[in-house]
């Protein structure tokens, strides 16, 4: 059982792509995380949802969890709650969990935003009242600053962005860095730890791996030149990356039951 968790956050179903790069191989979910609602979002309630798909769908095995983005966060948020739950884990262009690298991440998109770029971006607010439809347009206009050499991105279902939520979830995610306790929490994570990069992604894959590296020892890296946020779209590197993915994964997916054993220190 693989599960994959799309970024964001607040982009339900943009994942699919990698989530049926893996389906020829492995019984695959691609759940679409919780939208803003009555309740205000959080790290915690995302990490709630999870467990409870686990225990509804996963049939008392650990499954192995995949995020892209956002996602990958949100699998090391999960498997440091819950330990005993999570199998293997797959990072695919990793998130910030520092200031300096999130400097960096600002830094690279700004140097690759030329001034064409930069009048459109600011002419969004006039042409789209609803934030998500700016954020969505955002996405489209500032690709070239994120993906290398895309292949045609094939047809799959989305929501429309959840501008509320990603601001919701996200705005939880800084607050737990700065209070200290990401990434130190990721130490009580038992499971194998796999990080996929593209080194044209403006996430800084480096510096990212070493923000977590003291509290992963068990961490393996994998980066790709001409490669960006998203591998899976990029013509040089995809069929490496699935075939990177899927026999790493095949390795270290085990079928060892989750007990409250397994879940105790």
């Amino acid at each position: 059982m693989v599960i994959v968790l799309h970024g964001g956050p607040g982009a339900p179903g943009h994942a699919g792509p990698l989530a049926r790069g893996l389906a020829d191989c492995f019984r695959v979910l691609e759940p679409w995380q919780r939208r803003s609602g009555d309740e205000r979002l959080s790290v915690a309630g995302h990490v709630a949802d999870l467990q409870e798909l686990i225990e509804s769908r996963c049939e008392g095995v650990r499954p192995a969890l995949v995020g892209e983005s956002w996602g990958a966060m949100l699998v090391l948020a999960y498997a440091a709650a819950h330990p005993g739950s999570a199998g293997p884990l797959v990072l695919v262009g990793c998130g910030t969990f520092d200031r300096a690298a999130r400097a960096r991440l600002q830094q690279i998109r700004e140097e690759r935003t030329n001034d064409d770029m930069r009048r459109r971006l600011e002419r969004l607010a006039e042409e789209f009242s609803d934030p998500g439809q700016r954020m969505e347009k955002r996405y489209k206009l500032t690709e070239s600053v994120y993906v290398y050499d895309p292949i045609s991105e094939e047809e799959h279902v989305c929501e429309p962005f959840d501008f509320r939520g990603n601001t919701e979830s996200w705005g939880d995610m800084i607050r737990l860095q700065q209070e200290g306790v990401y990434p130190a929490a990721f130490a009580a994570i038992k499971s194998p730890v796999l990080m996929l990069h593209g080194a044209y992604d403006p996430h800084p894959g480096k510096m990212i791996r070493e923000s977590l590296e003291a509290y992963l020892p068990q961490l393996e890296y994998r980066q790709w030149d001409h490669c960006g946020h998203s591998p899976w779209r990029e013509r040089a590197v995809r069929e490496e990356f699935f075939a990177v993915m899927r026999e790493w994964l095949e390795r270290h997916i085990a079928t060892k039951p989750i007990t409250e054993e397994a879940d105790s220190p």
